[in-house]
């Protein structure tokens, strides 16, 4: 194995872990955009107001788009099995 193809295997990695995080992360993101300017707007400061629509929005991109998170986690980690015995030549 050169340093090539680690850095390669790295970066495939790195991609596929903000595929996988960016669509919770974005949905968490405007929920607490949303939140925050309804509690600006009623002045209500609650600090741990915000946090119970963050965790209801994470869980239910989880749920819905767990199946095809899993695929991709699945399709990456069998490329990376299959291609072991080609790389260590």
């Amino acid at each position: 194995m050169d340093q090539d193809l680690i850095v390669s295997i790295g970066q495939r990695a790195l991609e596929m872990t903000l595929l996988l995080s960016m669509p919770v992360l974005l949905a968490t993101f405007f929920v607490g955009l949303v939140v925050s300017i309804l509690q600006a707007a009623t002045q209500i400061q609650e600090m741990t107001l915000a946090y119970i629509p963050k965790v209801i929005t994470a869980f239910l991109v989880i749920f819905f788009l767990g199946g095809w998170m899993l695929m991709k986690l699945v399709d990456f980690a069998k490329e990376i099995f299959v291609n072991i015995p080609i790389w260590i030549r």
